[in-house]
């Protein structure tokens, strides 16, 4: 479609639901009985923005409802699939993904916070939300309290006239400020195969994934179950009633002579290391076991389960701003546990029967077990099955071909042991040394994960480096012979720094002999990837750092750490990170879009990954493994492979 001669109608809409938005997602929340719109905000292209209130009983015009169904009418809001769901639930509408614009995919393009407010302020925009609809939404949009027969109550326009006419104005403001926005940004649109990719994140989220109800609850009963033992068991030992006190629990370590200022699973770690107790130690790994958090995806999806056991919106598109990968929603399946078990049919058929006493008898940490039975809630449909495709290293694979390491290239294109060569090379020994479980393998393979992004001491410590024996002169050591192996990379790190430093100073394009181009405009660096998508980095700058004495690029964004909009440092190390994240995100879009072609209906994929329901009978692991290992037109030489297995529920190989 040719999108310049089109009508745009901007959209926002106000709601009402018994159902909590954040808990469940949009889809479940408009399966509530009680689901409603209240007020309906539009304005065709420059128009002036009208609100119906269809609470006090207005009706939409007749062609704002045609338009909302018309090829030749672009709809745009801000997080469009709020208004798309919404809309074409509550008035039974076919609503063609294809027909939707989201300004917020837009802001997140350039770096940009993902919600509207805090895009506003970060291009430092005159026109702005309305304060006070925070308050608003919380007062009509939402149950203040539940009556005995557990039935929801709500506050209604008549209850408060004021607010509700100001609940109005705050509707009309978020087109206005949602359009400015827009026409703000509108230089900046995705390339026509992100726009491909965005409709297809749209159907994939659309149709979503099934779970096993039984498993879920029967989970959240063991678990219940678990903690409530726990608990008591920690109560007895410290006399605390409620041991998610954490207040409480420092207060108990530090009459003992341990202070820590902090709970969390990385300060309970180190306090175990040191010389305590065997009473302190129990109190501390009992209270690892009951913050765990990986048991409380059990409580989201069961929020966030639908009518027919499936849940959707599980993915936000280009939520990791920095490289465009998906971000996940409600459940987070980008950061499942990891799955250990050899007999998960048999974990899984004892916690399905409810069979806690013998789960308990086979397994030594029950609440370990349904940590790692998680994935395995996600099931196929009926009739169906999961393929499942992984691609390999590839990370590791695309660092290599941008900076035309060969040995390494050498290795993927061969037996991909890229661990026992790595060490090999590193510790001048033959191969055949190398094996599997050695001390040799387990040092090249630590060396991989933590130093391919000009990564130093820091990075091998926080990867467990100490935990293997290795002591401080090891670590150094380590550090000086994986860059002495891998030269071209540690020169890839320096001429990405030199190349944006150069972009951001002169305002130049710097192009790349790997298909990597640093460019400025408005301010924005842009790194435009062999895809032909580009990352962002939003008022950027190059300032002295006279204690390293060299030049230092900044740009403003999200502080992951704060999760505040801010002046944030970069090198070329992290760059190179960004960008090898990036570009393996790129081919796994593109293996997306390809299996979607072939008739692969795509229903979660996590950085790497794809999980595919398939219909028996259809399809083939040999298939998906071609599909996933086609080489991709802008990276020819890049080697990519995939492993690709089938299973009856969501699990790791």
């Amino acid at each position: 479609m040719n999108h310049g001669k089109e009508r745009l109608l901007s959209i926002d809409i106000e709601t009402y639901s018994s159902r909590d938005l954040s808990k469940c997602g949009v889809y479940a929340y408009c399966e509530a009985e009680d689901f409603e719109i209240l007020l309906f905000a539009y304005a065709f292209d420059d128009e002036e923005v009208r609100v119906i209130d269809l609470k006090c009983g207005e009706e939409i015009p007749r062609e704002v409802m045609e338009a909302l169904t018309s090829e030749d009418v672009i709809k745009t809001s801000f997080n469009t699939n709020f208004e798309r769901i919404c809309i074409s639930k509550y008035f039974k509408l076919e609503l063609v993904i294809e027909q939707w614009r989201c300004t917020a995919v837009n802001a997140l393009l350039l770096g940009l916070p993902g919600s509207l407010e805090g895009a506003l302020n970060a291009m430092e925009m005159k026109e702005g939300k309305l304060k006070e609809g925070k308050e608003l939404i919380k007062y009509f949009s939402m149950p203040y309290n539940y009556g005995d027969d557990g039935q929801p109550l709500r506050h209604v326009p008549e209850d408060d006239f004021v607010r509700w006419q100001l609940f109005t104005v705050y509707c009309r403001r978020d087109v206005e400020v949602e359009r400015a926005l827009r026409k703000r940004l509108s230089k900046f649109r995705l390339t026509p195969k992100e726009e491909k990719l965005w409709h297809l994140d749209q159907r994939i989220n659309d149709y979503g994934i099934l779970v096993d109800e039984d498993l879920i609850a029967s989970a959240r009963e063991c678990a219940r179950e678990s903690q409530d033992y726990i608990k008591e068991e920690m109560t007895k030992v410290t006399g605390i009633e409620n041991p998610n006190s954490n207040e409480r629990l420092k207060s108990w370590l530090l009459d003992r002579d341990v202070y820590t200022d902090s709970l969390s699973k990385e300060s309970i770690e180190r306090l175990l290391n040191r010389d305590i107790s065997d009473e302190i130690k129990s109190v501390l790994r009992l209270k690892l076991i009951l913050s765990k958090t990986s048991i409380k995806k059990y409580e989201a999806m069961a929020s966030a389960m639908g009518k027919d056991k499936r849940i959707r919106g599980l993915f936000q598109f280009y939520g990791a701003s920095r490289t465009g990968r998906w971000a996940g929603r409600l459940v987070q399946v980008q950061n499942l546990p990891k799955t250990t078990l050899d007999d998960l049919d048999i974990a899984r058929d004892l916690l399905k029967s409810r069979d806690y006493y013998e789960l308990e008898m086979c397994y030594p940490s029950v609440p370990k077990v349904l940590s790692e039975l998680i994935r395995s809630s996600f099931i196929p449909k009926e009739g169906s099955r999961f393929i499942i495709a992984d691609y390999n290293a590839i990370e590791a694979r695309v660092i290599a071909w941008l900076a035309n390491e060969t040995w390494r290239l050498n290795v993927f294109n061969s037996h991909g042991r890229i661990y026992e060569t790595s060490a090999a090379k590193m510790f001048h020994v033959d191969e055949k040394e190398v094996t599997k479980g050695s001390i040799l393998r387990e040092k090249g393979k630590i060396a991989e994960l933590a130093l391919g992004y000009q990564g130093g001491r820091g990075a091998l410590l926080s990867m467990g480096a100490l935990k293997m024996g290795l002591d401080d002169k090891e670590v150094t050591n380590l550090v000086i012979t994986w860059r002495a192996a891998n030269r071209n990379i540690v020169k890839l790190w320096k001429n990405i720094e030199r190349a944006a430093l150069k972009s951001v100073i002169h305002g130049k394009v710097v192009k790349m002999r790997n298909g990597i181009t640093f460019s400025m405009e408005d301010g924005i660096l842009f790194v435009t990837l062999p895809s032909g998508r580009s990352l962002a980095y939003i008022n950027a700058r190059v300032k002295r750092d006279f204690r390293l004495n060299k030049n230092v690029l900044t740009y403003e964004g999200v502080d992951q750490n704060k999760k505040q909009w801010g002046v944030l440092k970069t090198y070329g190390g992290k760059l190179t990170e960004n960008i090898v994240q990036a570009i393996a995100r790129d081919c796994l879009g593109e293996a997306m879009l390809n299996l979607e072609k072939a008739g692969y209906k795509c229903v979660i994929h996590v950085h790497d990954e794809v999980v595919l329901e398939v219909p028996k009978g259809f399809g083939s692991v040999k298939e998906v493994e071609e599909i996933m290992s086609t080489p991709i037109l802008w990276a020819m030489n890049l080697p990519l492979t995939a492993e690709v297995n089938e299973s009856s529920y969501y699990r790791k190989f």
